[in-house]
């Protein structure tokens, strides 16, 4: 087997869908852009700052059941192969009706929280009771979309982001427009896509992967054993989830109150950090899917050739980011923002923005390898070092340094993971 080709096979179209990903948000905002009124954009901002973190918290069940299908499958089993995916699909459908239940708790907390004005709460409000009801398509196609990845096909997930947003803009214009129903439009269309994306993502795993998707044997499914290993790699992703959101919703909130400028110069710089990671999560995922097989193939000599290659091109990556900020810094803030003042402030941190690719490639690469080898628990241990460090670099440099400070803190929290997963990594070769 061409290893490389194998990864960039892999990595490819995962960068695809996650760059699509965002699609959907930006859409509704672009839409409600053109309604009569700022409060709207308010409301899909809070609305979307309410999913955004309800849904990033359980990411774990993309993460967890990629990387037990993987393992899985190199060790050719496949009746486990497919209780994985049921196992998955069971939660995901648990945790959307549970997210669906508990919608008005959820949003009552949240405008407790953030105290919007009282008619961007009410268009929020709308929003957000409308797009709950695609909590559980969301949940489903992290489940599918983990389960895909582990049998080392990122095409299908590709596939189905292009549906979803290719659906989701036709649809929501002739919701609001069409129909005039203003935000409600806006979130029903997103809704609908949800749910057409699942569907594709349902034909076509059954089109690819019918000899895998056997009757459902509850027994096995439910089996004490298997749940506990399951719920236990999930719980770990969970945990590390809540580092990572405390540290990003920390960064945005001391950003906020040190004004305007900072938070607009902050905001576009961290762009720039997403777009970066969306490129390097794609060969993340691809070592989620090889490593996983390897270990459950006991080929230790192709996981540690996978993990070299994937440093490999991880490196290359970040040379090349590296060199595009470093030439077109002038056209990239001002392709982000028309405003000489916010222009001028992100120039003024830029410099740090420049060292996140070099301090963040140990961390995004030993992530993918690590969640696919199912080593959650180092990998908690790792974002808990990274989310110490960070608090603890903010309480001592952002007093003198102000906002640098806080850039420095957000290095050290990105390279304190590495280091620390480079430390136990050795540990992982031994136990394959």
């Amino acid at each position: 087997m061409n290893i490389n080709r194998e990864i960039f096979r892999i990595a490819l179209p995962a960068i695809v869908s996650n760059i699509t990903v965002p699609l959907l948000g930006l859409v509704d905002t672009a839409i409600v852009g053109h309604m009569d009124g700022a409060a709207y954009i308010g409301a899909i901002a809070v609305g979307g700052v309410i999913f955004n973190v309800i849904y990033w918290l359980f990411t774990f069940l993309r993460m967890g059941t990629s990387g037990l299908t993987a393992q899985d499958l190199g060790a050719g089993n496949k009746a486990e192969v497919t209780d994985t995916l049921y196992r998955a699909c069971l939660l995901a459908l648990t945790i959307g009706v549970v997210l669906i239940a508990l919608h008005r708790p959820i949003f009552h907390i949240a405008m407790r929280l953030m105290e919007p004005e009282a008619e961007v709460a009410m268009h929020a409000q709308t929003y957000f009771y409308i797009c709950i009801w695609g909590a559980v398509a969301v949940q489903l196609l992290y489940a599918l979309n983990g389960w895909l990845i582990g049998m080392q096909n990122t095409r299908i997930p590709m596939v189905v982001a292009i549906v979803q947003n290719g659906v989701n803009i036709p649809l929501s214009l002739l919701l609001v427009f069409g129909c005039k129903m203003g935000i409600a439009g806006v979130a029903l269309g997103t809704v609908l896509a949800q749910y057409i994306g699942l569907l594709t993502a349902a034909g076509l795993l059954w089109r690819s992967f019918r000899a895998y998707l056997t009757p459902i044997a509850w027994r096995r499914v439910v089996q004490r054993s298997a749940l506990v290993r399951f719920l236990n790699v999930n719980r770990d992703i969970m945990l590390r989830m809540v580092c990572l959101i405390a540290v990003t919703t920390w960064f945005t909130a001391v950003g906020s109150r040190q004004g305007e400028l900072v938070l607009a110069a902050n905001t576009i710089l961290f762009q720039l950090f997403y777009l970066f990671s969306f490129f390097f999560d794609g060969f993340a995922n691809a070592a989620e899917a090889m490593c996983g097989k390897y270990k459950g193939a006991r080929d230790v000599d192709n996981f540690a050739a996978t993990v070299k290659r994937v440093f490999l091109c991880g490196g290359v990556l970040v040379l090349l980011f590296t060199a595009v900020y470093i030439v077109a810094e002038d056209g990239i803030l001002g392709l982000l923002s028309d405003q000489p003042l916010v222009v001028a402030s992100a120039r003024d941190y830029f410099h740090w923005l420049l060292l996140v690719p070099v301090c963040g490639i140990m961390a995004f690469v030993w992530d993918g390898v690590f969640i696919g080898v199912t080593s959650t628990r180092r990998l908690l241990l790792s974002m808990f070092v990274g989310t110490v460090m960070f608090f603890a670099g903010y309480l001592l440099l952002f007093p003198s340094y102000g906002n640098d400070g806080l850039w420095i803190s957000f290095l050290l929290y990105l390279l304190s993971r590495g280091i620390t997963l480079s430390v136990v990594f050795p540990k992982v070769i031994r136990e394959i």
